[in-house]
């Protein structure tokens, strides 16, 4: 660790579920850094941490250079009445060796708010006739580009890929979002630095343009063919015209919809609950059982269920829930199951609520043996043949698997998870007890994307907790289900908009509001 920079922008502290508050607005954090003075051949990187210190996110890393301009943005969310602390950890892949005494660099941090700006724009550029800069060839060239701040200084939002060796260079089209070229105002200031790539990191600058959002917008015309001019070489040589020309290709504007444009379209969140049934978890007739019922807290199985369940039920009309167990032996023939209805009727699990689901979970634990193994496959096998049969964006299902243990179909539960990636579908699983979970990491994909007989899943859709991280040391049960469900379901929206997005599905239009019999239908003037 080199330089840490605190930056008071509100405390987040103990994240409290009774009194959480609704973000103000939104700011974007920028870091770069000035004059670091140390060696480091294989880059650097930044992390931003906040929540009590968590880490947040980082930047890219940027090689060779002892002034970098970090191209990643942190988009965080600002309370008024709270003291929201920041740490900035500046890192190298070797050991920092600073002289003690000596400023070894400074980490600048700029912040401001952003507007609420939705829309993203695609644009393609191509250069002409650009200065040579190589000796032994060309060019190298990549574009810049910056937008301007209030205070009239310039923040970095993009940069092209390099197109090797030409002086006509035409660079892929990018998306950005509007908010980060110009943060929603059309007629701000955006520069456009043009420069030649070199190995060593010291770019030659060829020259720069300004236009603007509105300028853009006009797409593909005389409007927006740019001169790029050197001011060195304008100064210096009188019939100096211009270090060749930048032209705007493409510009298209796209509107970037979010979970909730879905949700108010009709989209339904259909919640399923595996409850895990294996001996393992003790008999629950003992107080040393994690399925033990005690008539004066809820256990850890009710606790994670009450927890996810109650948060997803709103997002589901009728409120009726299948509830299947697995790993159990059933009367009256004590038959091994991996898929039974908590309720006991195989052709109807649904279940009214989740106070509908804890009942049935309860009934269950007086009526079937608990046995083995653990068997995860066939419960995704279940929701997936209903998620396979309606793929138009209007549902999606969301399966929750509470476990204790080892997975013993370990080949076969990751097959299953890479045929359900292409389906409307997300999995979470939460591991109760002291037991290991190792092989649940492999299954939630967040390292390395799950794959079986060499195929990979699409999406990553599995998010695995173990609940005793969540569990309050004060013995607040609110708050480690509160805990529990805030991070357990952090990943389901993106989920769902990959599975939207990589299918073309768009959100249905809201319907008009809701107006009581009998009042007079608002007509806007």
């Amino acid at each position: 660790m080199m330089n840490n920079s605190f930056v008071n922008m509100a405390s987040i502290g103990e994240f409290d579920p009774l009194n959480a508050s609704i973000p103000a607005t939104k700011v974007e954090i920028t870091v770069s850094c000035s004059k670091v003075c140390v060696t480091y051949p294989n880059g650097i990187l930044i992390h931003l941490l906040s929540h009590c210190f968590v880490q947040f996110g980082r930047t890219e890393v940027i090689d060779n250079t002892l002034n970098p301009d970090f191209v990643r943005k942190f988009i965080l969310d600002y309370f008024f009445e709270e003291r929201q602390n920041l740490r900035f950890d500046l890192r190298s892949e070797k050991p920092l060796g600073g002289i003690q005494g000596k400023k070894c660099g400074t980490i600048i941090v700029k912040a401001e708010e952003l507007n609420n700006c939705r829309e993203s724009v695609m644009m393609q550029f191509c250069g002409n006739k650009l200065d040579k800069k190589d000796f032994f060839g060309k060019s190298d060239p990549f574009l810049v580009f910056y937008r301007s701040n209030e205070d009239g200084t310039f923040t970095i939002c993009h940069k092209t890929e390099v197109v090797k060796n030409t002086l006509n260079p035409v660079w892929q089209a990018f998306k950005i979002p509007v908010r980060a070229l110009c943060n929603g105002d059309y007629d701000r200031t955006i520069k456009v630095e043009v420069y030649d790539w070199d190995r060593d990191g010291s770019h030659d600058f060829i020259g720069e343009f300004s236009t603007s959002y509105r300028e853009l917008s006009r797409g593909q015309s005389q409007f927006n063919v740019y001169e790029v001019v050197n001011p060195k070489k304008k100064g210096k040589k009188k019939k100096y015209l211009n270090s060749g020309t930048v032209t705007l290709l493409s510009f298209l504007v796209d509107i970037e919809v979010t979970f909730l444009d879905y949700i108010k379209g009709g989209t339904q969140i259909n919640f399923t609950v595996a409850i895990d049934f294996t001996a393992s978890n003790g008999n629950p007739a003992q107080p040393t059982s994690l399925h033990y019922m005690s008539p004066y807290q809820l256990n850890a199985y009710a606790m994670a269920l009450k927890a996810v369940g109650e948060i997803i039920q709103d997002y589901d009309s009728d409120k009726m829930f299948p509830a299947l167990g697995f790993g159990a032996k059933l009367p009256p023939d004590g038959r091994i199951s991996h898929e039974f209805a908590l309720n006991g009727n195989p052709q109807n699990p649904y279940c009214a609520g989740i106070d509908g689901v804890m009942e049935a979970y309860y009934q269950s634990l007086k009526s079937v043996q608990l046995y083995g193994p653990t068997n995860f496959s066939p419960v995704i096998n279940h929701v997936a043949r209903y998620a396979a049969s309606v793929k138009d964006g209007s549902q999606y299902f969301v399966l929750l698997i509470i476990t204790d243990g080892v997975i013993s179909d370990m080949a076969q539960a990751k097959e299953s998870i890479v045929n359900a990636s292409c389906l409307p579908m997300s999995i979470i699983i939460v591991g109760v007890g002291p037991a290991e979970f190792d092989a649940m990491v492999e299954l939630d994909g967040d390292e390395v994307r799950i794959s079986s007989r060499g195929r990979y899943a699409e999406r990553d859709i599995v998010q695995f907790v173990p609940f005793r991280d969540y569990i309050d040391r004060t013995g607040n049960h609110i708050l480690s289900m509160a805990r529990l469900a805030k991070d357990v379901l952090a990943e389901i929206p993106d989920q769902f908009l990959s599975y939207m997005r990589t299918r073309g599905i768009k959100p249905s239009p809201a319907p008009p509001p809701y107006t009581p019999p009998g009042q007079p239908l608002q007509t806007q003037i």
